[in-house]
């Protein structure tokens, strides 16, 4: 007579390969995850300075400029540029691609030709209002 307990064959201990199988997908997900993570983050885009135009220079359009200093950092290096726009998300307007070594712009000379930067290197920039004025 068969017992009624038995429903199907006898359970078995899985082998040791199928085991480090198991744990290497396992850690090959969790160094895929992070890797995702990471590179969902990248590049990193910081604004490290921020200058308004003053209220004593106006432009043809009435509208308020401003200018940045943007910093990108990616997993190949860092990378610089100035924007100059009305746009405050930095979405739209006039980028100029720098190279520098600086950590900060000293101050900003506002003027209706324009807006020149000085940068705490030495350097100087100016951007003609006419690549900045009118939204572009």
């Amino acid at each position: 007579m068969t017992s009624p307990f038995v429903v199907g064959p006898p359970l078995t201990r899985p082998n040791r390969s199928g085991r480090l199988k198991g744990l290497g997908l396992l850690v090959l997900g969790i160094v895929l995850g992070m890797a995702l993570s990471v590179a969902a983050h990248w590049p990193l885009r910081e604004v490290v300075y921020r200058s308004n135009q003053p209220a004593t220079v106006a432009y043809d359009d009435d509208s308020k400029y401003l200018l940045a200093l943007v910093r990108k950092s990616t997993l190949l290096g860092e990378s610089h540029q100035i924007y100059a726009g009305r746009d405050p998300g930095l979405s739209y307007g006039h980028w100029v691609d720098i190279e520098t070594t600086a950590r900060s712009v000293t101050t900003t000379e506002w003027t209706t030709a324009g807006v020149r930067v000085l940068f705490d290197t030495g350097h100087e920039l100016f951007i003609p209002a006419r690549y900045f004025i009118g939204g572009r």
